[in-house]
């Protein structure tokens, strides 16, 4: 979206006057926080780390496409959670989070013992690339979703 187009949107779903020269002026001062953000050091360990996408519709260059938002979620040893990171792309592919779990390892980790993932075919390959001795565990929701295909709607 252009600056514009924000300023236009903000009008018309929240009721909030802001020029287009603001929304530039707050962009080009929340960016560079993003990124240092997005590339922080991380922890040099894991218990477990949440992996998936969500996938929007997003106007862009006019016409409507699909982007995905992967996202990656982790327990320390502590207990406590960190988004470890959120990247824009195309289709989910395991080729993309191969990237991403490139990434999180450049960022200091060293290991994960837990990836919870969907049944993305080849996933677990990447995961394995990187992280050869972390374990696989399909994400129940999307264990239980697959698994009801197979049901019929009657006997659920």
């Amino acid at each position: 979206m252009t600056t514009r187009d924000i300023s236009d949107h903000l009008k018309t779903v929240y009721g909030v006057d802001a020029s287009a020269e603001m929304i530039s002026k707050m962009t080009d001062r929340i960016l560079p926080i993003a990124r240092e953000w997005q590339n922080r050091p991380l922890d040099r360990k894991y218990a477990i780390v949440f992996m998936d996408a969500i996938h929007y519709n997003v106007r862009q260059d006019n016409a409507i496409v699909k982007k995905a938002v992967y996202i990656a979620i982790g327990i320390k040893l502590s207990g406590s959670r960190e988004v470890l990171g959120m990247w824009v792309g195309g289709n989910e592919s395991a080729k993309y989070w191969l990237g991403v779990l490139n990434e999180i390892k450049n960022r200091g980790v060293e290991d994960i013992m837990i990836v919870s993932v969907d049944g993305l075919t080849g996933f677990g390959d990447a995961i394995h690339a990187v992280f050869p001795q972390t374990e696989i565990q399909r994400c129940i929701v999307h264990r239980i979703r697959y698994t009801t295909k197979f049901i019929s709607y009657k006997d659920i």
